[in-house]
């Protein structure tokens, strides 16, 4: 049987003027699982959104991506790289990513979470992640990748701890 208010948010941020970076720091290390919902725009183009776990930019991420087009799928892998995969944005409409961030708080373990990508007209997407550290996750910093192609005013960024997965 499912628990009741699984979901508890933890932070929320609107943008209220554009931004290339936002920030989630004193994470909380109470819940089983993190949830990352973010819809957002950028000023130009299109691509992908990076995270910094810790403030970790040393070559301790990996990926390994499945993506639609509408027209073709496709896929990318890449290991040893200094940021992690958050997802996509685009110019010309809103996109919706969820990211999963699981059994975050524990240190035994590497760090595993899951991006999923709606962007209508643009991509459906899903991403494997791994961070290869022990340390629970204390702090998330995602980033456009491009200071060209910042978030966009309005767009939101909202974390969720999940109290039992």
């Amino acid at each position: 049987m499912p628990a009741s208010n699984t979901y508890e948010s933890i932070s929320s941020v609107t943008l209220s003027n554009n931004s290339t970076t936002v920030t989630f720091g004193s994470i909380p290390q109470t819940y089983t699982d993190l949830v990352l919902v973010i819809v957002a725009k950028i000023t130009s183009g299109g691509l992908d959104m990076f995270v910094k776990i810790n403030s970790d930019s040393g070559s301790n991420y990996s990926y390994t991506q499945l993506y639609g087009t509408g027209t073709s799928a496709l896929s990318a892998r890449a290991s040893s790289q200094s940021i992690g995969i958050a997802g996509a944005v685009y110019a010309s409409n809103d996109g919706v990513v969820i990211n999963q961030f699981m059994n975050y708080s524990n240190t035994t373990t590497n760090k595993t979470w899951l991006t999923r990508i709606n962007v209508a007209a643009a991509t459906v997407s899903l991403i494997t992640n791994l961070w290869r550290s022990t340390a629970a996750i204390s702090s998330l910093e995602l980033s456009s990748g491009n200071p060209a192609g910042t978030f966009t005013s309005g767009s939101t960024f909202s974390l969720y701890g999940i109290k039992a997965a």
